[in-house]
């Protein structure tokens, strides 16, 4: 295929998957946008809760990956029995993978005040914290049915699902922050209730979708006949996990570089939590795109085209960083008005353009390494990411956010330094394990 059909297959099937992604960032510009102007204390506490729950959520997101090549792979060769009995094994692998991150927010939760931060913001931490806390199963349920729509191709179906549930959001937010309407005023609390509310929405919604829709009626068959199957479930755990463990240290550098936010005081906390989010919308666009590709990449691994995974990994890489380059640039032209829109404290927002270097410098970085992530996903190459990504996040980027930051006194722009040390360190392992993959199974073709 010529490049302009990867180009175009692509995006057809990521764009509904970037604009699912980019309305959960409009959420969290939205939420935090509420919640600042609620007040500065409320921003603050939310960005570390925030960025708490993010390390979670990724953890999980990721490990619900594991799923796309598999069932990817079953699609790809039209195997629609075994897509439908793949499905249920990746809900229950799913189900026992967020057991395990629940158990570990309960005691969390219950250790806040020894997390070093704001004495003063822990009565406003704790209701937000729990009420999330309780949100996560249905995450966990959402995760396993987005990826099963998308590895069939399906990814429409989870952008509506996602906008119907940002709505309800957002409406509630705006309910329950404020007190309007005759409901009470709850601040941060109703914050939470808005986000919980709304993720048990989408999971109603995409139960009904792909019970009712006629092209998920091919998969049920498989799905309803086989028993729970242990090999499998094993199977998508050796997948899964170093997904998991991968996307679960590279929000840890985040959520950790927030933790350290917080020692240096309120005010950097809460830049940070503006700065995390308005990075997150040019991550997303990044995933979305890698994502599609990772689910074409599956399903020609399925038919043993080699060709075409390198191909798609290309294509993938040549239109994010084309992404990464546009929205650099937007954010650098309108950075005033970005701080203006999220908070009226001055302190925030000059510290918020402050911290937009660091957060410009990573893009291509991140770029890279989520292309390449997810092309390692795609053809089922998945231990090394864990393996990597703790040499990456935990042992390069979080040391130099501390010696940047602490050692050498460069306070919260020597916290955030760390963050592109991690990711581009990523990216190029990344990118060098996928080229070694491609150049064995593309000799091996040619030797036969």
């Amino acid at each position: 295929m010529k490049y302009s059909q990867h180009y175009s297959k692509i995006l057809r099937l990521g764009t509904p998957i970037v604009l699912g992604q980019l309305g959960n960032v409009i959420l969290g510009f939205i939420d935090t946008i509420m919640v600042g102007h609620y007040s500065a204390e409320a921003l603050s506490a939310s960005g570390f809760v925030n960025n708490i729950f993010n390390l979670g959520i990724l953890t999980l997101l990721g490990f619900s990956y594991g799923a796309t090549p598999v069932i990817g792979a079953f699609y790809g060769r039209k195997e629609n029995y075994n897509v439908g009995a793949a499905f249920k094994d990746s809900i229950i692998a799913n189900i026992l993978c967020g057991t395990i991150i629940i158990s570990i927010y309960i005691l969390l939760y219950f250790n806040l005040h020894n997390l070093g931060q704001p004495q003063h913001l822990i009565p406003l931490m704790e209701p937000y914290f729990m009420v999330l806390l309780i949100s996560l199963p249905f995450v966990v349920l959402f995760n396993s049915y987005k990826q099963f729509a998308d590895s069939v191709s399906a990814t429409k179906i989870a952008m509506w699902v996602i906008i119907i549930g940002n709505a309800t959001n957002i409406i509630f937010n705006y309910l329950l922050i404020f007190g309007v309407a005759g409901f009470p005023e709850l601040g941060l609390t109703g914050a939470g209730i808005a986000t919980l509310v709304s993720r048990i929405l989408m999971v109603v919604v995409f139960l009904i979708i792909i019970n009712k829709q006629n092209r998920f009626r091919q998969y049920i068959k498989g799905y309803k006949a086989r028993r729970t199957r242990k090999k499998e479930i094993s199977n998508l755990f050796r997948i899964g996990t170093p997904l998991g463990l991968q996307m679960g240290m590279e929000t840890a550098s985040f959520s950790l570089a927030s933790l350290l936010m917080g020692w240096l005081g309120a005010t950097e906390l809460a830049a940070f939590q503006v700065m995390c989010i308005t990075g997150s919308l040019c991550f997303l666009v990044y995933y979305g795109i890698g994502a599609a590709a990772c689910i074409r990449m599956s399903h020609y691994r399925g038919r043993g085209d080699w060709h075409n995974v390198q191909q798609t990994a290309n294509a993938s890489l040549h239109i994010i960083l084309a992404s990464a380059m546009f929205l650099s640039l937007f954010i650098a032209i309108f950075k005033q008005q970005l701080a203006a829109i999220f908070t009226n404290d001055n302190e925030i927002q000059t510290m918020f353009t402050a911290l937009l270097i660091p957060m410009l410098v990573y893009q291509i970085s991140d770029g890279m390494q989520t292309n390449y992530a997810n092309a390692l996903r795609g053809i089922q190459i998945t231990k090394p990411l864990g393996i990597y990504a703790f040499i990456s996040y935990i042992c390069l980027a979080l040391p130099t956010s501390y010696i940047l930051g602490f050692t050498f006194n460069m306070g919260a722009m020597g916290v955030a330094y760390g963050l592109p040390v991690g990711l581009t360190i990523a990216a190029i392992l990344y990118f060098r394990r996928f080229r070694k993959e491609i150049r064995s199974n593309i000799s091996r073709l040619e030797a036969k």
